[in-house]
């Protein structure tokens, strides 16, 4: 497949996801403003889907004039090795989705980030050690303690008993959490120090 075809084939498919959001968004939604209780239920998922509709026809209608050197491009839109790892990234995502059914969006969050900063990436265990554990962290933060949402845990849930008693039970619990990001912040030092900033 040429970049001109790829760029043809996304523009048309952006049209249809983007048109499906927006009639989805109708469907018993309000679109609109409502008078004293601000945007509807559908207000954002439609006019955001809209504006992805009108940036997709732009770039169908650069494609047909040609007006992009991507529209003018007959290369090979992916070589081999792109093949490669986008199917990887694509399968990690996919264990990252069955593991979160299996056992919670956090460990299997810290999981799939090791694995992809660590195998794909090749990043040094130093930032991967930050990231992978820092992000579950980030996100416990936001959504559990700052928007009150709770994410699935599967059957991890009454490992989280402790921590939610302590986000219930004291006015400190930012204390916790920065608490818990110098920790890991010490630890990838640590790691990196002791491994001398090598990769591998």
């Amino acid at each position: 497949m040429t970049v001109r075809n790829a760029e043809m084939m996304m523009a048309l498919v952006t049209i249809l996801i983007s048109l499906c959001l927006m009639w989805s968004s109708t469907d018993g939604l309000a679109i609109g403003w409502v008078p004293g209780a601000g945007p509807g239920s559908g207000f954002w998922p439609f006019w955001l889907s809209l504006g992805m509709l009108i940036c997709a026809l732009a770039t169908l209608a650069r494609w047909f004039l040609r007006a992009t050197p991507e529209s003018r491009s007959n290369e090979l839109y992916m070589s081999r090795t792109a093949v490669v790892v986008v199917g990887t990234s694509v399968a990690a995502l996919l264990a990252l989705l069955v593991g979160i059914h299996l056992v919670g969006i956090y460990i299997s969050l810290v999981l799939f980030l090791l694995a992809y900063l660590k195998l794909i990436g090749r990043h040094d265990w130093a930032i991967t050690v930050l990231i992978s554990t820092g992000m579950p962290v980030l996100l416990f933060a936001l959504f559990e303690w700052g928007l009150q949402i709770p994410l699935p845990k599967a059957f991890t849930e009454e490992w989280f008993y402790p921590v939610y008693g302590l986000m219930y039970g004291t006015d400190y619990f930012w204390a916790v959490v920065v608490s818990c990001f110098a920790v890991i912040g010490l630890a990838s030092f640590a790691i990196h120090a002791l491994s001398g900033g090598r990769k591998e």
